[in-house]
This record gives C-alpha cells, sequence and structure tokens, in this order.
C-alpha cells in the first residue's frame, strides 16, 4: 500500500493522557499454541485482536483447534485433534511461521505453509532442519524457507536437537512449546554464537510452566552453553490474562519525552518476562521519569513524565533488538548523540530494519551511520518528507513519532501497524487529543 497518513503534528504544546495498551503479541500467540497442545479448555482473557493474532487463530483452525470470539473481546479454546490435509496463511508474521510447522508435525496429515512475499526471504532454515532431525517429513525443495509442506504422522517422539538460533530466539521457542506432547519430550541445545532475545525465551519457558510444563534450564554460566529440557506431560487449560503489549507501549512512552507531559499507561505488570519492560530504564536514561503508581483497580500504571531535553544513549539492544525503531526515533531528537549496538539480527525482521532507519531518517535530513550490527544516530535538524515503512509497523510508529515535532511528516503505509495494533492512528488521535 502507498497511500500516506499525514503524522499529527504537535510542537512544543505538552501531551497528557491516559491510554490502555492491547494485549501482548508474543504472550497471545504463546498462549494460543499452548491452549490448543492442553487437555482441556482454556480462557485468554484481553487477548490482542491484530493481524498477526488473526493468522495463529486462523492456522490453529485449520489444523482442527476450536476458537471461539467471546462477547466480551475474550477467547475460548478448546484443544482437537490435529488433521490435515490443509493450507496455513502466515503472512508475514514470525510468530506464526515458526511455530506452528512444528505443531503441523504433531498432525495426521498434510499441512501446506506459504505467506507474504517477505516470509519466504526471512530465515526458516533451523526451524526445518531441526523438525527433519527429528524425523519429519517436510518438502521444500532443498531451500529451508516457505512455501513448504509438512507430512504429519499424528505423533512426534521428540529427542534432542542442535540449533543455531543466532538470527532469531523463535527458533528455540517453537521447538520447546512442542515438548510436553512428544513422547519423549525435547532437549534444544543453541549451538551459534550468540542468541539474540533471550526474554522472549524466558517467557516461553515460563508460559510452558503456567500450563503445567516442567522445563530445566541449563545454568550458562556454569556450564558454558545454552540447553533447554522440556519433560513429556499433560499441558493442562488455563485462564489467563494477557498482559498489554508493553513494546507496543514505546511510541506512547516517547510522546511524553518528544514533546513534554505527560502519559499514563494503566495496568503495567509489576513482574514480566515481556523485553519492553526495559523501556523504564532505557528512557530513563535518556532524561525521562518514570515511575509505577497504583491505579483504582488494584493494578500498577506506568507513569511517565518528560524531561525538558532528551540524551543520546550508548546501549547495547541484543537482547531487546524490537524496540529499536523507537529508540532510534528518540534518539534523533536528542541532544546528543547515540550508539545502538547488538542489533545486526533486525536485518532478519520484517525488513532490514537497520537499512531502513538510517535511510529514512536520513532522508528527513538526519544523520545516521549503519554498520553492520549497529546505527550511530547525530541529532541534526529534521524537515518533512515522506517515511517509508517498508510493511514495518515498527517503522510506521517511528514516523508517527517523528512527526509530532517535525511539521510535513507523510508515514506511507500506516494500516501496516495492524500487525500488532489494531487501531494505531485511531489510539494515536485518542492520546494526542487527552483521552
Amino acid at each position: 500500500m502507498t497511500e500516506l497518513w499525514p503524522a499529527p503534528f504537535r510542537g512544543d504544546q505538552p501531551v497528557s493522557a491516559t491510554i490502555e495498551i492491547p494485549g501482548s503479541k508474543s504472550v497471545t500467540n504463546r498462549a494460543l499454541i499452548l491452549a490448543a497442545l492442553a487437555t482441556s479448555a482454556s480462557i485468554l482473557r484481553k487477548p490482542l485482536h491484530s493481524r498477526d493474532s488473526e493468522l495463529m487463530i486462523a492456522g490453529l483452525k485449520a489444523l482442527g483447534v476450536s476458537i471461539e470470539l467471546l462477547e466480551n473481546g475474550d477467547l475460548a479454546v478448546t484443544p482437537a485433534p490435529l488433521f490435515g490435509p490443509t493450507s496455513i496463511d502466515v503472512g508475514n508474521a514470525g510468530t506464526v511461521m515458526r511455530f506452528l510447522p512444528p505443531v503441523a508435525a504433531l498432525a495426521s496429515g498434510v499441512v501446506h505453509f506459504d505467506g507474504d512475499p517477505r516470509s519466504h526471504e526471512r530465515p526458516l532454515g533451523p526451524v526445518i532442519a531441526a523438525l527433519e532431525a527429528l524425523g519429519v517429513t517436510i518438502e521444500h525443495g532443498s531451500r529451508y524457507s516457505l512455501p513448504l509442506t509438512i507430512n504429519g504422522a499424528g505423533s512426534l517422539r521428540g529427542g534432542v536437537v542442535e540449533v543455531d538460533a543466532s538470527s532469531s530466539s523463535q527458533f528455540i521457542s517453537a521447538l520447546l512449546l512442542i515438548g510436553p506432547v512428544t513422547k519423549e519430550g525435547i532437549t534444544v541445545r543453541h549451538i551459534g554464537d550468540h542468541l539474540p532475545s533471550m526474554p522472549h525465551i524466558e517467557m516461553t519457558i515460563q508460559m510452558l510452566r503456567d500450563f503445567g510444563a516442567h522445563v530445566d534450564v541449563s545454568d550458562f554460566a556454569t556450564t558454558g552453553k545454552y540447553e533447554w529440557q522440556v519433560h513429556p506431560g499433560a499441558l493442562n487449560g488455563v485462564d489467563l490474562v494477557i498482559e498489554p503489549d508493553l513494546s507496543n507501549a514505546a511510541p506512547f512512552m516517547a510522546a511524553a519525552m518528544i514533546c513534554g507531559g505527560q502519559v499514563r499507561i494503566q495496568n503495567w505488570p509489576t513482574k514480566t518476562t515481556q523485553p519492553g519492560d526495559q523501556l523504564r530504564t532505557i528512557f530513563s536514561k535518556m532524561g525521562a521519569d518514570i515511575s509505577l503508581v497504583p491505579n483504582n483497580s488494584g493494578h500498577t500504571d506506568l507513569l511517565i513524565v518528560g524531561a525538558s531535553a532528551i540524551h543520546g544513549i550508548d546501549i547495547d539492544l541484543h537482547d531487546v533488538g524490537e524496540l529499536t525503531p523507537s529508540i532510534a526515533a528518540v534518539c534523533a531528537l536528542a541532544d546528543s548523540p547515540s550508539t545502538l549496538r547488538g542489533i545486526g539480527h533486525l536485518r532478519l525482521h520484517e525488513t532490514d530494519r537497520l537499512a531502513a532507519i538510517a535511510a529514512e531518517i536520513n532522508a528527513l535530513g538526519g544523520d545516521v551511520e549503519e554498520e553492520e550490527t549497529s546505527l550511530y544516530i547525530s541529532p541534526e535538524p529534521l524537515h518533512a518528507g515522506i517515511f517509508h515503512t517498508y510493511d514495518d509497523h515498527r517503522l510506521a510508529t517511528a514516523g508517527a513519532m517523528l512527526g509530532l515535532v517535525v511539521a510535513g511528516i507523510q508515514v506511507e503505509n500506516i494500516l501496516t501497524t495492524r500487525k500488532t495494533l489494531p487501531d494505531f492512528p485511531g489510539s494515536w488521535t485518542e492520546m494526542l487529543n487527552g483521552q
């Protein structure tokens, strides 16, 4: 899509708003998988309703799982025998293209996978190779990528697999999620040079345990290796409230920093495995005043108050790479240079995020230098222009952030934000109107 969205300009007019962030994509899609593999029904409360979650729901339904949308937006998931033949569209959703093939390996029958053109370019080989090592027959034309067809045998023995997850921690999570329902369980060993996004693996482990799984994690400090063992056993249905997506809070939090004023985000968890929780520390170092405050429902809200200036930062974002586009946009408006390191794996996300961030900020007059695994951002006066998104939801929100104080920015294909936010333009407008 090429439609241009005029980013609302705010200038130096402070913001003051209380907002609710929709449910976490990462938690929602993991919960859907585990609920589908459980031995009893589950209720998932306040789940995310977006393109990524819709694709996951459609994929599980295609395999025979019953998923009912309740009137209040909750999801009732009833497990059922998995079967083909069927076809599954993964779109460009990393969790769908990596989590569902192992589930399909448990089905009886043929399951074909395909997705958006970009999905054919995104790394999937380690998951395919691991499943083949476990005895799964997969047709992929020796490409080790989408499109592919899995010939499910109805069950999976399990065992030990070695995986290079240097380009995505989702390769590890994909295999761990099916571990309990294999005959022998699954032991996954990471054999790559580095492992990005460790918090997402920790999220997977915690959610497995929440559904009743027994997971052992090797102590890297003691053993010098990353290894996880998921024991065989029944998963139990749960009644689960999905946390708000803390990574999606980034642009709203940044609005208070960029324009001044304050934004209150409802129901921020006091304990979480979400990488987005690190925004509290990162934005505090950049000058914001951030606190957790009680609300009337007995939970906590996050309150962020902007300061008179934004400070540059030198930080390794290896574990929280998904936050990079939002942080880069804030850095472009800072009073000193910034270095964002450890983010080479972002070149394999929805787009090459490093190249895209550099190209779009520089096209507006910025000064971003791109290296293989880093971005160097020297703030410069920015001007009007088109901010291209490359069908990447986090690029779209970054463009909206810059538009707050740079008049005349038009964001291409703002609707790509539907990947993880149901109505970002509407929520953005409501925030700016103080709602």
